[in-house]
């Protein structure tokens, strides 16, 4: 019984499936078979492109039986769709539409959008950010020409301080600003904080450029002494850095990226940033150097070692997708995109601490750049040498490094007076 309870389910099942290719998509077929042609591009498995198929093609049935032009679609045409008491051919009757359905159609119909076919509405940095933030953005990107990076960051972190200002910027005053500031260092490290004014000090000039607020109100954001030169880099040791290294398995194609990653970070002392923006064009393997633009986007040309460039090597020709974009690293999971966020890279870094079992002072991926800047001292280069290829603006900055380099401490250190 058992066996033949299976196989009708097993025939339904085929049956359904049968069903929902032999739907009818009308004038939209060409693009629901470009849309799941995409998806395939993008990595996804054939089981899941076949489901986004069926979605798409269900949409345009229930389009025709319901007598909606393609332009006319839309987030309440969607919603219509969702709600719908479905009687379309190929499609099983006993159940509503579900949540992951739904999900299916509207990834399908910002495909339209993509392609020019359905109007596609002016689509935020983030959909929770205020129309001012998202214009403060705007300014920071034309007229302060930071990374989009910082703009990201910026964006959030006046987000998260604006229910406490309140929604009338000219009824903010210098007693506000600091009372929602100090709140702030009582919930999150410092160094948060500290970026968290500089986020809301451009956010208050541009108000103020705009005529929204209180003018020279930036002066009254709170400075947060953060004296970071003040104490010991962390850093791990070299035996450590290579027992993280040989936690990627290069039999995989997160294992090639990772390891790639990892050799970056720990040969040249690369911030995650970097690692982001690395293009293909970036790198002349004739010359064996690479290109980094950091901060202020300045770019500088670094030697590539040996087996950093080989690991690289090995990512671009085995594991990175086939994709057109210029950009070097990329997710491994569908739907294969470029690594965008910083906190990706320190994953990889974390990934290897977990797997390699060892204690560290920290996690993310500036251990391994203060472990290259100390390792770099350890081997005799001079502060010079670690400052241009940690690409440091200030000298004081790589000096920092120089508090955990026993030997030249010993070289400087004078004998306690009275002693022989």
């Amino acid at each position: 019984m058992a066996t033949k309870g299976r196989q009708r389910m097993a025939e339904s099942s085929e049956s359904h499936r049968h069903g929902q290719r032999c739907m009818d998509a009308g004038d939209l077929a060409p693009l629901v078979t470009e849309f799941a042609r995409h998806l395939t591009g993008l990595g996804h498995a054939s089981l899941t492109v076949s489901g986004y198929d069926a979605a798409a093609r269900h949409l345009a049935q229930w389009l025709t039986l319901a007598k909606i032009a393609v332009a006319d679609i839309d987030d309440g045409v969607t919603d219509r769709f969702a709600r719908h008491r479905c009687r379309c051919p190929g499609i099983r009757r006993e159940k509503g539409v579900s949540e992951k359905y739904v999900r299916r159609v509207r990834r399908f119909v910002e495909f339209l959008g993509e392609c020019g076919i359905v109007q596609r509405k002016p689509k935020l940095a983030s959909p929770t950010l205020d129309r001012r933030v998202v214009e403060f953005q705007d300014w920071l990107r034309q007229h302060r020409g930071v990374t989009e990076l910082t703009i990201d960051r910026h964006g959030r972190m006046v987000m998260r301080l604006l229910p406490a200002l309140g929604i009338r910027p000219r009824s903010w005053n210098a007693q506000l600003i600091r009372n929602v500031i100090i709140a702030e260092t009582k919930r999150v490290s410092l160094a948060y904080v500290k970026t968290m004014t500089m986020a809301l000090r451009g956010f208050l000039r541009f108000l103020s450029a705009r005529g929204l607020c209180r003018a020279g109100l930036d002066q009254a954001v709170p400075i947060i002494p953060q004296w970071r030169l003040s104490s010991l880099p962390r850093y791990i040791g070299s035996s450590d850095v290579e027992v993280l290294i040989a936690t990627c398995d290069q039999t995989t194609a997160t294992g090639m990226r990772d390891r790639a990653i990892l050799l970056l970070l720990a040969r040249l002392g690369l911030r995650a940033g970097d690692i982001l923006s690395l293009r293909l064009t970036d790198i002349d393997w004739q010359q064996a150097t690479l290109s980094v633009r950091g901060k202020g986007r300045r770019e500088t040309r670094l030697p590539l070692p040996q087996d950093a460039g080989d690991a690289v090597l090995a990512y671009l020709d085995q594991a990175r997708p086939h994709v057109v974009d210029g950009r070097i690293f990329f997710m491994s999971n569908a739907p294969i995109r470029p690594l965008t966020r910083s906190s990706a890279v320190s994953d990889v870094v974390r990934c290897a601490i977990r797997k390699a079992g060892i204690t560290t002072p920290s996690n993310g991926a500036n251990l391994l750049r203060h472990s290259a800047a100390t390792a770099m001292l350890r081997g005799g280069a001079t502060l010079d040498t670690v400052g241009a290829v940690l690409r440091h603006r200030s000298p004081d900055m790589t000096a920092h490094y120089a508090k955990v380099d026993v030997t030249m401490l010993l070289q400087i250190a004078q004998p306690w007076p009275g002693d022989a």
